[in-house]
């Protein structure tokens, strides 16, 4: 068997070490991935949930606003206690705390 050249190996290396230091970033952007799912499935109809659009509904602030109006850690205990008033017409929703963290970690990327 023919031993690689030494540089291709330390190229390999390096590119395997930087794919593992990467997994932890890969999970976090899966969360986000999921957050941006649940917002545009239960959010978008009222909500603009991009760092450039506008809110369908008048009432409905913009997701990239909401830190202005509250920190983060506020939003988390409102989504554990379950939202049931925002706009007059918003649905009450629920979440997980799956689905809370995925939600604040979405936000959080929205922010400047």
């Amino acid at each position: 068997m023919k031993t690689p050249h030494p540089r291709l190996a330390i190229s390999l290396a390096g590119t395997l070490l930087a794919c593992l230091a990467a997994g932890g970033a890969f999970a976090e952007d899966a969360g986000t991935a999921y957050g941006r799912q649940l917002v545009e499935a239960n959010c978008a109809r009222c909500h603009a949930i991009g760092t450039d659009d506008e809110s369908a509904h008048p009432e409905a602030p913009a997701f990239r606003t909401l830190t202005e109006r509250y920190p983060l850690d506020a939003l988390e205990e409102a989504f554990v206690e379950g939202i049931a008033t925002g706009h007059p017409d918003m649905p009450e929703f629920i979440a997980s705390p799956e689905q809370i963290g995925a939600i604040l970690s979405f936000l959080d990327t929205l922010q400047p």
